[in-house]
């Protein structure tokens, strides 16, 4: 029994997760209802899905951070969700996509990752009009990759691109399927309870045994455990309870060891390492990601330490030849959140890491393999090669193990080379295929045969491999010009003739990237790094720290503190591939950049000249003058995305001397169609519980703790649908009933002294319960109601009449919202519908798109001055998402943001002057704030605010109640269980002390009416509501403050950025800030030893 006690080498293994930093962040991942793990790696990059959708694909180095934006490069190659994808283990670069649009594709990634959205992919399969579920590369044959869709199991050939064996004889859909680790038969895990050995060669039915598994048709997952004659299993057991189940093929029916865990819902994602024996099990959902260690005995199971981290989307391992090994790295898993990669290091504690402990690492499977698919159909057999991952016995020594891309993709224009020859193989030396080529390539002709292309990595840019290639088969094609014939080269004959072209193509194509590792926060860039417009740039993680830098490092003395950002043709149509080298070489790139002003200027008006005096005139404003402009509104991005002004808006808190408290007997049966909260400039309505649909009226001049006792309420007799104030008149309030009448009341001036059940008006709008009710943003008694018979009136409350109805719907109206002119209107539908009315012209709607597909509820706003629509709801899993619109065209959105899963709706706000969305719902304890753009991504998310506790409802004020002084730009109150609380947001400022006329433009006047009913309704003047500055009296604007400096700047760079000296404006500047920093510095001749006594010398001698 000695063996129960023998300590692991492993057991002790800790899972070290790094600092935010040290992660991919802000990415965008859904909750995706597939039996993949959403996350694959290999030795160079990492993949998995992005969007809620789950249809595109994102790359990225495997040892990238930082944040990540939206418009980054991704694989657009399939039209619906992206069920599972994989990594060739003989090529880093080759990648498998399977998707429910039931194709699976092939792409290749460049040796630099993905440096421009990809959405051709090499080969294309397909499963015949089945979802795919599962696809997979052979583990010891290259070129042979395997995928199930329903009950069929499919091996494909890359070298030929053909299916060669199918077989559908499971009778339900399987739900995972993993080789062996020899490549000798197939493991599969079925949806009929039951888990099969599967060998496609045998000479009957390839279904070679059979056992029930899993006593549920939840998920389960099955993974072979390395070259062991063992399988485990994860699944749910007939209660429910999750289950680990390991059988061993020589007594398959009967199961070696079964665990259950608990009766969470989430499927174990099992993530198995054979070298070491660690099992790391990820539930999709779930907090935590167990490791457990298996031994071929008793208790087979042995738990290790456990990680608690954030929830888990997805995971995946790191191939062994990508770990540090120095630091006694001996696994990292990959966890995919809902917005973060994270690379969880497991280490083994030991004294040093100076030293490789080779007890830790035994040789692992290689990447070099010699068999290939026809090979192994026709039954050989051959290991892969193992390799040790000592770097002392690498041939590189320390340095990482280079991965094998592959060559860069073909194209139409390389002549003979195909995907079949550019992912060739060596044949096995004395092999009958290899015999009988040679015999077939060297008979009957005199030249000798060419050697078959060997998948090595490049080491020049993919871009010059190509342009070597085309150079090589023109010389080619002359040189065959009797024989007619094209001559395929191989990629040793391409190196061997680029060897006289790499001095001029390294000039032409020179990179200067560096890696992520070496790049530090604070690390100084030249200017000269920020202008590099060639292809080969690094990374968007890489450029967007060199942005932050170069941010960060401008002096606070200077006249712009943000760099300038200027954009040259944003609408450039897209260049044919010759076109764009002769872009390269004579104009300026048309991607976004971002440079300092000076050199920005001196660069456009060399490149105008050049070009013709003709354009010579658009270049007298600099950027920063052209920022300040008046006429252009509009904010700038950079290469990575959005750059906004209200980036790290920040929402504070009202004192606690301005919370009305003591709040009791809140209402939580009001409709999800209602905001439940409302508010102006003077006071608030809250509706209370109990019967008769009470609303309480709070003054909120009138700040504190509330008297205990019966609170002042408006008694309406009937249950409240919905109600909000008057926006032009502060003391009127509209309640909707669900008799179909809108009670209007009238608030004193000091507000309600007891309840009353005496409206001053009574409106029978519909005959059915009333949804909601909505005011007109710019005419005074205007009310638009809408009700359960699926109707949309509008009344004149002068003369309480209907004026005009709108029909169209087919199911609930969840939502309407007028755009900022005042003519149209937009609504959202359960019918998953979206509608655009003209109410003056048309009863029926003018536009009509498609909405969110969940039909729980939904809200709709119009934003960027009525060209876009917002929407919020949820998608076919209950996900919260926000969709931005066209409001010309409706039949898709431009872009959608998924949140969280959340039975509440999200109630959006929308700033137009900041073009800042909020949105949040009931029960959150989260502001999410969004700025809406006319370009893409077209929603980019900002700073979020956390609130303390859960709020019930926010209501905003309108502009003029923002104090401006203090760089307030929205104002809003917030209801809780027991207070109503202010809550500001603003924008961090150094000088706050001057009008931010760059945060604040004119804004339209919404607190008093444009227009009168009588106007509207005749359509006879649609006024515009007028605008006015914010600006108080006596403060001076930021813009006056910097053209002075501004101007100065600019004169002195013109004159010196030739000669590349400083101005005197910096020279002198430079000096006072030493001579400041020298008069505060304290100097002093004395050291420290000179305070120190020493000692006698006969003190040394005893």
């Amino acid at each position: 029994m000695a063996w129960r006690f023998k300590a692991s080498k492993y057991k002790n293994a800790a899972p070290i997760v790094p600092k935010a930093e040290a992660c991919v962040r802000e990415i965008c991942v859904g909750s995706y209802q597939t039996y993949g793990n959403n996350i694959a790696a290999s030795a160079a990059f990492m993949a998995f899905n992005w969007e809620h959708t789950g249809s595109s694909v994102a790359v990225l180095p495997l040892d990238d951070c930082g944040r990540k934006s939206k418009t980054m490069p991704l694989l657009h190659g399939h039209t619906d969700t992206v069920t599972d994808l994989k990594f060739s283990p003989f090529h880093d670069g080759l990648l498998a996509t399977a998707s429910q649009d039931c194709l699976v594709k092939i792409w290749h990634i460049p040796e630099k990752g993905l440096e421009q959205s990809l959405s051709d992919p090499e080969a294309v399969f397909s499963h015949k009009q089945r979802r795919v579920e599962t696809v997979g590369f052979h583990p010891t044959a290259d070129g042979m990759m395997y995928s199930t869709a329903a009950g069929c199991v499919a091996l494909f050939d890359l070298r030929s691109q053909k299916e060669i064996f199918s077989n559908n004889e499971h009778p339900e859909v399987i739900q995972s399927a993993s080789w062996r680790e020899d490549g000798t038969v197939l493991a599969t895990s079925c949806k009929d309870k039951c888990v099969r050995i599967f060998d496609p060669r045998a000479s009957g039915s390839p279904l070679q045994m059979v056992a029930e598994s899993h006593q549920s048709i939840k998920d389960s997952r099955v993974v072979w455990l390395g070259g062991q004659p063992r399988i485990l299993t994860t699944g749910f057991d007939a209660a429910r309870l999750r289950q680990v189940i390991i059988r061993d093929i020589r007594n398959f029916g009967t199961p070696e060891k079964t665990l259950e865990l608990d009766c969470s819902t989430g499927i174990l994602m099992p993530l198995f390492d054979p070298d070491t024996n660690m099992l790391f099990l990820a539930g999709k959902g779930d907090t935590t990601i167990n490791y457990l260690e298996i031994t071929d005995k008793d208790p087979y199971l042995i738990e290790g330490l456990r990680h608690t981290g954030e929830q888990t989307k997805g995971a995946c391992l790191v191939p062994k030849r990508a770990l540090r090994v120095m630091e006694a790295e001996v696994n990292r898993v990959l966890q995919l959140t809902s917005n973060m990669v994270i690379p969880i290091m497991y280490q083994v504690p030991r004294k040093t890491y100076r030293d490789f402990h080779a007890d830790l690492y035994p040789e692992t499977t290689g990447y070099k393999t010699e068999l290939i698919a026809s090979e192994w159909l026709n039954g050989s057999n051959q290991a892969v090669p193992k390799m040790n991952l000592d770097p002392a016995k690498r041939e590189l020594g320390d340095e990482p193990i280079i991965p094998r891309l592959g060559p860069k993709p073909f194209s139409s224009t390389t002549g003979d080379v195909s995907f079949d020859k550019v992912f060739a193989v060596p044949l096995a030396p004395g092999s009958h295929e290899n015999i009988s080529n040679v015999g077939q390539e060297s008979g009957g002709s005199g030249e000798p045969a060419a050697a078959p292309t060997h998948v090595q990595p490049s080491a020049k840019p993919d871009l010059i491999v190509e342009i070597e290639i085309k150079k090589k088969n023109e010389r080619e094609t002359v040189a065959s010009a009797g024989n007619g014939v094209q001559k395929s080269l191989t990629t040793s004959e391409r190196r061997k003739s680029s060897a006289d072209d790499d001095e001029s193509s390294d000039k032409i194509f020179e990179q200067n990237s560096e890696s992520s590792e070496n790049s530090t926060e604070g690390e100084d860039r030249t200017d000269a790094d920020l202008r590099r417009f060639s292809s080969a740039r690094s990374s968007i993680a890489e450029r967007r720290r060199l942005y932050e830098n170069r941010s960060k490092s401008q002096v606070d003395e200077k006249a712009q503190s943000p760099v300038p950002l200027r954009r040259e043709h944003s609408k450039v149509e897209p260049l044919k591939p010759n076109q764009q080298q002769q872009q390269q070489s004579t104009c300026i790139d048309s991607k976004r950049i971002s440079v300092p002003e000076g050199k920005l200027l001196e660069e456009h008006r060399q490149q105008r000249g050049n070009n013709g005096a003709a354009n010579a005139a658009g270049l007298k404003k600099s950027a920063t003058e052209a920022a300040f402009s008046a006429a252009s509104t509009k904010r700038t991005s950079t290469v990575f995305g959005k750059v906004s002004k209200f980036r790290h808006l920040k929402g504070t808190p009202g004192h606690k001397s301005t919370h009305i408290e003591n709040l009791r007997n809140l209402s939580r049966q009001i409709p999800g169609e209602c905001n439940g909260f409302h508010a102006n400039h003077e006071r608030v309505a809250v509706p209370l519980s109990g019967p008769g649909g009470k609303i309480a009226i709070f003054e909120l001049s009138r700040p504190g703790r509330l008297p205990d006792g019966v609170i002042p309420s408006l008694v309406n007799g009937s249950n409240i649908m919905d109600f909000q104030w008057d926006p032009f008149d502060a003391q009127r309030l509209a309640v909707a009933c669900d008799d179909g009448i809108v009670k209007l009341w009238h608030i004193a001036e000091g507000g309600l002294s007891e309840p009353t059940n005496t409206p001053a008006g009574e409106l029978t709008a519909h005959l059915d319960k009333i949804y909601f009710i909505r005011f007109h943003p710019l005419a005074a008694d205007v009310l638009l109601t809408a009700s359960y018979d699926m109707t949309i009136k509008l009344w004149d409350l002068r003369t309480m009449t209907e004026k005009c109805a709108l029909t169209g719907h087919s199911d609930q109206i969840f939502d309407f919202a007028w755009s900022p002119c005042g003519r149209l209107g937009a609504t959202v539908c359960k019918d998953g519908k979206i509608r655009v009315y003209n109410p003056r012209k048309s009863e029926m709607p003018i536009r009509e798109g498609n909405g969110p597909v969940g039909t729980r509820g939904a809200r709709i706003t119009w934003a960027v001055e009525g060209q876009y629509i917002v929407c919020t709801g949820f998608d076919k899993v209950s996900e919260r998402q926000i969709s931005v619109y066209n409001a010309q065209k409706l039949t898709a959105p431009l872009n959608t943001a998924s949140l969280d899963v959340s039975p509440s709706i999200l109630i959006p706000f929308y700033d137009e002057d900041s073009s800042t969305l909020f949105v949040t719902g009931k029960g959150d304890s989260t502001i999410y704030c969004y700025e809406i753009t006319d370009e893409e991504p077209y929603i980019c998310p900002l700073s979020h605010h956390r609130c303390t506790s859960l709020h019930q409802g926010l209501s905003f004020l309108t502009k003029n109640h923002c104090d401006v002084a203090s760089v307030e730009f929205s104002k809003a109150y917030r209801l809780t269980n027991t207070t109503i609380e202010p809550l500001s947001f603003t924008v961090p400022r150094i000088k706050s002390e001057l009008f931010q006329d760059d945060l604040f433009p004119p804004t339209r006047i919404t607190w008093s009416a444009t227009l009168s009913a009588d106007d509207w309704f005749a359509s006879n003047n649609d006024k515009a509501a007028p605008k006015i500055s914010l600006k108080p009296e006596g403060m001076e604007t930021l813009s006056s403050i910097q053209q002075v400096p501004v101007q100065h700047t600019k004169k002195s760079l013109e004159q010196h950025a030739q000669l590349g000296q400083k101005s005197e404006y910096e020279i002198n500047k430079q000096q006072e800030i030493q001579k400041s920093v020298s008069a505060r510095m304290e100097y002093t001749t004395k050291l420290e030893q000179d305070d120190m006594e020493g000692v006698d010398e006969n003190e040394w001698q005893e």
